[in-house]
């Protein structure tokens, strides 16, 4: 029989704990699920929209697809903070966040996507037209020490090409410019005091004749030249200030445009417009002025050359002696050969 010592060391009193008493035992952690529905703003079942279990503690998350029924159904999640995150085609993303209790089933409150805004950039950018037109402007401001119309020049290097309205409108602001009317009468005056033309006459008369022939020569030479033939031929009458280079390159480059131009495609060609359109106005001016100063043939062809040395040495001075003369020039990076 056993003692009472021994009964008393086997079975402890109560209210008294062994020391495996003290341990906690671990709380049992049973995996729930989570399940949802994802509809439109009219209610409809959302198809195929990507939904995806996101744990922070796991670094690889489960993905499924709604069903026929816009459902989706993530089973043995265990418990804890979660994220579920929809994406569907033609909808905003949306997210939904939640805690995940042990052997719960958790069931998302239905989830409405809406239309994904649609941002859709717009940008405009002028036509050619009017980044031409825009550079004509400037253009017509140019005058030499703010007198003298400088129209015919760009400093632009790639500028837009004119279209024919635009040439033809460079050609008129050109021969309407006040300049341009008081320049003729001092020539006529002095063609009237050396009796160029004499069968003009002298007198009032004889002044006009002179300077209607003057400023048709001009305008004639400035609308053939600067407008009709550019646009036929698809060339721009400007000069391209260059601007850059050794003083040899720049020679040779303003020497070189006296031929030749550059085309509306933006190519270097023989200038047409200007050698035919040369020869062109020589030929009609034989048309008002006196027989005995008409010229023959040979000559209109000679003048036609003179005009060419002519142009070769205004674009000399274009190239290294205007610019600086010309206020308030718009500054542009020079242009390349």
């Amino acid at each position: 029989m056993l003692s009472l010592g021994a009964l008393l060391s086997a079975y402890p009193l109560m209210g008294q704990s062994s020391s495996s008493g003290n341990e906690q035992v671990p709380a049992l952690r049973v995996a729930g699920s989570v399940s949802g529905t994802i509809v439109d703003r009219t209610g409809t079942a959302v198809v195929g929209a990507r939904v995806q279990l996101v744990r922070d503690e796991q670094t690889t998350n489960r993905e499924m697809v709604t069903n026929d029924d816009g459902q989706f159904s993530f089973a043995n999640v265990a418990p804890g903070s979660f994220r579920i995150s929809i994406t569907a085609t033609g909808f905003a993303s949306q997210d939904f966040s939640g805690v995940l209790r042990s052997g719960d089933v958790f069931r998302v409150p239905q989830i409405t996507l809406v239309l994904a805004t649609a941002i859709t950039e717009v940008r405009v950018v002028p036509n050619t037209v009017e980044i031409a037109e825009e550079q004509i402007k400037e253009e017509e401001k140019q005058r030499v020490l703010g007198v003298l119309p400088n129209f015919y020049v760009t400093y632009i290097p790639n500028a837009a090409p004119l279209t024919p309205k635009q040439k033809f409108r460079l050609a008129w602001k050109s021969m309407v410019d006040p300049v341009t009317f008081g320049v003729t009468g001092v020539i006529a005056g002095i063609q009237q005091s050396q009796n160029d033309f004499s069968g003009y006459g002298q007198g009032a008369q004889g002044y006009a004749k002179r300077y209607g022939a003057s400023y048709a020569d001009a305008a004639i030479s400035t609308f053939i030249g600067g407008a009709i033939l550019p646009s036929l031929f698809k060339q721009d009458p400007r000069y391209f200030y260059k601007g850059t280079g050794s003083k040899k390159s720049r020679v040779l480059y303003a020497l070189a445009n006296s031929v030749i131009c550059k085309g509306d495609n933006g190519h270097w060609q023989t200038n047409y417009s200007g050698l035919v359109g040369a020869v062109a106005a020589g030929g009609i001016s034989n048309l008002y002025y006196p027989a005995s100063d008409r010229s023959a043939a040979a000559v209109t062809f000679e003048n036609a050359l003179i005009g060419i040395g002519a142009t070769a040495a205004t674009n000399l001075l274009q190239e290294f002696l205007i610019k600086k003369l010309t206020p308030n020039v718009p500054s542009y990076p020079p242009a390349t050969p």
